[in-house]
């Protein structure tokens, strides 16, 4: 049976007058604000990024595949506010926690983000607050790094004075089918109280939530489901280059496969991972396994294979330009189709095209890139000397002018029959030149 304090926050949650504060206003946070928004509960946003702050306010959003009418519309009706004075912690009932949390140059978890925004928390907390963690992390953290900070600072106790709880993202930016609301969320409470809230809390966001034992279980679980899409797609990676060998077809042989209508699930080879997820969840959980003494081999090895995919293209893009234009690679000019880490999107966090162009360049070459959804590159924290450079526009003049076209982002908004028609070469790491039925004489995959 639930604590009356329990009772309390699920009637308010029920009722709609419940506040949920979202700390980190990005690609998890505002669609969060929008699930609640869409929900009729209000939403207090907050980010340390005056800019942002500012322009959410404002109707305004970055991200362009995100819709803003229900932000205008709470800004409007006064139930979304955005504000990067962090005083106003106390005021919503709950706290959701969308913060960042990357690798370090050594490829270990950084969690400064979670720490400073748990440290933030605490200065703030009141009694009776639910505390959710939604950044993924490895095992553990909300226990072991977040518990404590929040106990120490404020002398509450977890579960009885205040609640916390873990409640992975599952964001997939871009995807027409499912959207945050669409999709089930996974939820570990510290206690029985902290779960009922969360359940409770998340039930009236999204179409189910799925209650797990554990805040240490619900962290595995996320990088479960991000492992196995790395370790599959570094499957099908190695694939590619073995059926090569062999004058194979790897995406004919994949559409031809999963016409099975069991046992088998497709995956698609590419020039390397990207995304916030895919290419660092992986690494929180063998750094983790290590205090256990255990060696993950499977995910290190999947790692690898994927990790070395930008270096293969550019030897290919060598090789091709050398067999098929008659040009050294350190004397070419080559255009990167698409730096957005996934098609139609304009998210280019830990792209491979950003680690392509790097490659490109060492190697002597000058390097151009066009796409649709991302003028100009932003500040990355791999990538500084990138920033700033322009999309350029893409027609036969211009296409002339470049030794080589690798597509390494199959945005739909694309002419590749331009592309095709127009280039001297065409390196396709993404298929997208035969899906759009434009193969010809120019075209290799890679």
């Amino acid at each position: 049976m639930n604590s009356p304090v329990a009772q309390r926050f699920i009637e308010r949650v029920e009722s709609r007058t419940a506040v949920i504060g979202i700390v980190g206003l990005g690609y998890v946070g505002i669609p969060l604000a929008l699930a609640a928004l869409r929900k009729g509960i209000k939403v207090i946003g907050f980010d340390i990024d005056q800019k942002r702050v500012d322009d959410l306010n404002a109707g305004k959003c970055a991200i362009k595949h995100i819709p803003m009418d229900l932000i205008v519309e709470g800004v409007r009706n006064g139930h979304f506010v955005a504000t990067a004075d962090f005083d106003r912690m106390s005021e919503p009932d709950a706290l959701l926690i969308a913060v960042p949390t990357p690798l370090t140059k050594h490829r270990e978890p950084d969690l400064s983000y979670v720490v400073k925004t748990t440290e933030a928390i605490a200065k703030r907390l009141r009694k009776d607050q639910l505390i959710v963690l939604e950044s993924t992390t490895y095992p553990g953290t909300t226990d072991e790094v977040m518990r404590p900070i929040l106990e120490k600072v404020t002398g509450l106790k977890s579960g009885e004075e205040f609640f916390l709880a873990f409640s992975p993202e599952r964001e997939d930016p871009g995807n027409p089918d499912f959207g945050t609301s669409t999709i089930p969320k996974v939820v570990g409470g510290d206690g029985a109280d902290a779960l009922a809230m969360s359940v409770a809390l998340y039930s009236a966001l999204v179409v189910t939530a799925v209650p797990v034992s554990s805040t240490a279980t619900a962290e595995a679980v996320k990088l479960t489901e991000n492992i196995f899409r790395a370790v599959n797609i570094a499957l099908v990676n190695e694939l590619k280059v073995v059926y090569e060998a062999m004058g194979i077809d790897v995406w004919e042989v994949i559409d031809a496969a999963k016409t099975k209508p069991f046992g088998f699930m497709p995956f698609y080879p590419g020039p390397g991972l990207g995304g916030h997820c895919i290419p660092i969840d992986p690494f929180y959980l063998t750094w983790k396994a290590r205090e256990y003494d255990i060696a993950t081999r499977f995910i290190e090895l999947a790692g690898e294979i994927n990790s070395r995919m930008p270096y293969r293209v550019v030897n290919r893009l060598a090789e091709l330009l050398d067999t098929q234009v008659r040009k050294n690679l350190s004397d070419a000019r080559i255009l990167i189709l698409g730096i957005a880490y996934k098609k139609n999107i304009d998210d280019m966090r830990e792209s491979p095209a950003l680690k392509l162009i790097e490659l490109i360049e060492k190697r002597g070459a000058h390097v151009a890139f066009h796409d649709p959804f991302i003028p100009i590159i932003p500040p990355t924290r791999e990538h500084a000397e990138l920033t700033g450079r322009k999309s350029v526009g893409i027609g036969a003049e211009s296409l002339a002018g470049f030794d080589a076209v690798l597509i390494a982002t199959d945005h739909d908004d694309v002419d590749y029959g331009t592309i095709v028609t127009h280039s001297k070469l065409v390196i396709d790491t993404r298929n997208a030149c035969a899906r759009n039925g434009v193969m010809a004489a120019n075209v290799f995959k890679a």
